[in-house]
């Protein structure tokens, strides 16, 4: 009996839209079933898209409107800040990009199923829409389903006074005081947003510095920066109780600290949506907080079962997630392809924003790797002045006997575009030798990397 179905995807985020069009391009029945009113996922309704939108609303209103910017440019602009304001960009950026991951789907002949889907068995996908269940029989599945913020239990989340990352879109005043828990990076996007916004903000970290991954340099600046516009840091502190009294949060640490906010914001890690989707009954294995299991292909226990994105844990980047979710498509139809890339970027979008590709400092170190540094700072660069960024701090890594590219380490306006430049060279196995007999247009931050490279040569020559 033929399937409906070549492949269905549990999700439209990401991971679930591009395995989808990539099955389309092979000329595969793709379909997409998707719980929410539009399609795009995670990303798109509650994650990525929103928050970083907020994020140029924030700038747009605060920096080029009253900061430094502002003043040399002879700006003034006294209108109120408010929500509404803030977040009008946000739904419009929303509602755009539904439309067009709508438009990409429909365009590639992809079926959308709108409803909560589940397994009846590996090859069956039940679909219920207003308590009604449709069955769809399928050659292979995909699970794309994505994350829901993570709150320790105990705690309840009311959505304006404790509120998670998935309520911020919805804020109906800006707040005159916040608590961000957790100094992941969701936190430490938002605690620079409304630190930007003058907002009293308290960062709370059990462990002993923001952000571990990243280059220690780069966080030690950016910690000072976000302090001189009035975040605080409580560092290894770990929350014991949240409570609501009045209209305010009280948060209580087990070091006997005490502090109430306005709003508190748990931003403590995200657990895999897999609740309900009968993996059980089908024998996919779930891990930590519901992560799903996979080998590398994105094949689950079940060999006609995959799953790709967040649900399956670390990077959990929309640009990965998308990655994985078309070579999930091409291994379940048999079409060779390479390897999941291993020089993909890192963007934090807080402000200033960091990217980075390749290891730190620390990791080469623990690796006993010979290298060198190259550094540039946004000050020395003509287009950071023009843009009005002199705290810019651009790093590279050189391996100090063979002078390949290692890692690139940046933190200021447009990090996260700049460093693709360096994950290029990188992939091609390029080195310090390219950078110092490479031309960049002038005025560009790009010119960092030749900054950068004579530094590092200077160095290696001493």
């Amino acid at each position: 009996m033929p399937y409906d179905f070549d492949l269905i995807c549990i999700g439209s985020g990401p991971a679930g839209q591009r395995a989808a069009i990539q099955a389309a391009k092979l000329g595969k029945r793709a379909a997409v079933v998707e719980k929410r009113r539009e399609v795009g996922g995670v990303c798109i309704d509650t994650g990525t898209i929103p928050s970083k939108t907020l994020r140029e609303a924030v700038i747009g209103i605060v920096h080029e409107s009253r900061g430094p910017f502002a003043e040399r440019n002879g700006i003034r602009d006294q209108s109120p800040i408010t929500a509404e304001r803030l977040l009008r960009r946000v739904d419009e950026t929303v509602r755009r990009e539904q439309e067009v991951v709508e438009d990409q789907l429909c365009r590639n002949g992809v079926t959308i199923l709108s409803g909560q889907g589940r397994f009846v068995d590996a090859h069956t996908i039940g679909v219920n829409r207003e308590r009604t269940e449709q069955t769809y029989t399928t050659e292979f599945a995909l699970v794309a389903v994505g994350t829901n913020p993570a709150v320790p239990p105990g705690v309840t989340v009311d959505g304006e006074v404790v509120m998670t990352s998935d309520d911020v879109i919805k804020l109906k005043t800006i707040p005159k005081s916040m608590a961000v828990i957790g100094g992941g990076v969701i936190g430490i996007e938002y605690a620079s947003m409304f630190g930007q916004l003058g907002i009293d903000v308290t960062v709370i970290e059990r462990r002993d510095r923001p952000l571990e991954f990243v280059d220690n340099e780069i966080v030690v600046e950016l910690a000072h920066q976000l302090r001189d516009r009035g975040v605080s840091f409580r560092l290894g502190e770990t929350v014991a109780s949240v409570t609501v009294e009045g209209r305010r949060a009280v948060i209580q640490l087990e070091s006997g600290k005490r502090v109430a906010v306005d709003i508190a914001l748990y931003s403590a890690g995200r657990a895999a949506a897999t609740e309900g989707l009968g993996l059980e009954a089908i024998g996919v294995t779930v891990g930590e907080r519901g992560k799903i299991i996979v080998d590398a292909a994105f094949r689950t226990v079940v060999p006609n079962v995959f799953a790709a994105g967040d649900v399956i844990g670390a990077p959990s980047l929309a640009a990965t997630s998308a990655e994985q979710g078309r070579l999930a498509a091409r291994a379940a139809f048999g079409v060779s392809t390479g390897p999941m890339p291993s020089h993909f970027p890192y963007g934090i979008y807080s402000i200033p924003e960091i990217s980075m590709v390749g290891p730190t400092e620390r990791e080469l170190t623990a690796a006993k790797v010979p290298y060198e540094t190259g550094v540039a700072r946004y000050r020395e660069i003509a287009r950071g002045q023009i843009l009005g960024d002199d705290s810019g701090y651009f790093k590279m890594l050189f391996h100090a006997e063979t002078r390949a590219l290692l890692g690139v380490h940046v933190m200021g306006t447009y990090a996260t575009e700049l460093v693709h430049i360096g994950q290029a060279v990188l992939a091609l196995g390029g080195g310090l030798d390219y950078f110092l007999e490479t031309v960049f247009n002038y005025p560009t931050l790009a010119e960092c990397y030749k900054v950068a490279a004579l530094n590092a040569a200077n160095k290696l020559q001493s």
